[in-house]
């Protein structure tokens, strides 16, 4: 048995420097020549760098599924057809905004101000038009910025995915939901899509640094259900849009083998 645990602990590590290297080298190498171009071409906007992150993150989970038995990943078409909406899900890895990214190709999203300060990855996060998470300090100008366009963006086709959990659930349990995701929608009249994402958290588990590459493992992105902008329930009420989203996803969760 302990033989059996070195070596998956070792496939682990092998795996899991793979998939490092080419998330870290492909900024060196993928990124800075394609921004290159982008800038030499005149195409700077955020339509372009967020076309970049999806190409970047579909290639990730390809790598993923090539390099990891077992693994399988299934996206709900209807939930990958969905635009012009603001998005909410569960929480469980560092995974899950990849995957929404892998899965959109004009997306936005809320991010922590901290990563912000990761020299060159916090540039790219403001030329793909992330949110900072806090409008605190120097980033409240960055974020009224945003927040005021988002009409206008939503309208184009574009999607804004939050997780309004505001963390990662440790225990599969979901936390309460913050409301500004709900009041985004009410003020952009946009559809808040519900969704879920399910076992990222057994790939990619919270605490580690290592991907858990010895286990079968379906990761799922499903689609629960919308609330319309004009719904007579919800109109001007983000607090009971993000009650019921709450309560659809945890739903899911507790009804039948839906466990993480």
């Amino acid at each position: 048995m302990i033989i059996i645990h070195v070596v998956r602990k070792l496939v682990d590590f092998i795996i899991t420097s793979i998939l490092w290297i080419y998330f870290t080298a492909g900024f060196v190498l993928i990124f800075t020549p394609y921004i290159a171009w982008l800038y030499l071409t005149g195409k700077t906007d955020e339509s372009a760098f967020q076309a970049v992150f999806h190409r970047f993150f579909s290639v990730f989970f390809k790598l993923c599924l090539a390099l990891i038995p077992g693994l399988t990943i299934r996206t709900d078409p209807r939930l990958s057809s969905v635009h012009s909406s603001v998005i909410v899900c569960n929480h469980q890895s560092y995974l899950d905004p990849l995957l929404f990214i892998a899965t959109f190709k004009k997306h936005k999203t809320i991010v922590k101000n901290t990563f912000f300060l990761v020299p060159f990855f916090g540039w790219f996060m403001k030329k793909n038009g992330y949110i900072p998470s806090s409008a605190n300090g120097k980033y409240m100008a960055l974020v009224l910025k945003h927040l005021g366009e988002m009409k206008e963006y939503l309208n184009s086709g574009g999607n804004l995915f939050v997780f309004p959990e505001g963390t990662r659930s440790r225990d599969g349990l979901l936390n309460d939901f913050n409301k500004g995701a709900f009041s985004i929608a009410d003020q952009s009249g946009a559809p808040v899509v519900i969704a879920y994402v399910k076992n990222t958290g057994r790939l990619f588990r919270p605490g580690t640094g290592l991907f858990n590459t010895c286990r079968r493992n379906t990761i799922e992105l499903g689609y629960l259900g919308k609330i319309d902008p004009d719904d007579p329930r919800f109109v001007n009420a983000p607090e009971a849009k993000a009650e019921e989203a709450r309560r659809i996803i945890n739903s899911y969760f507790n009804n039948g083998d839906n466990s993480n």
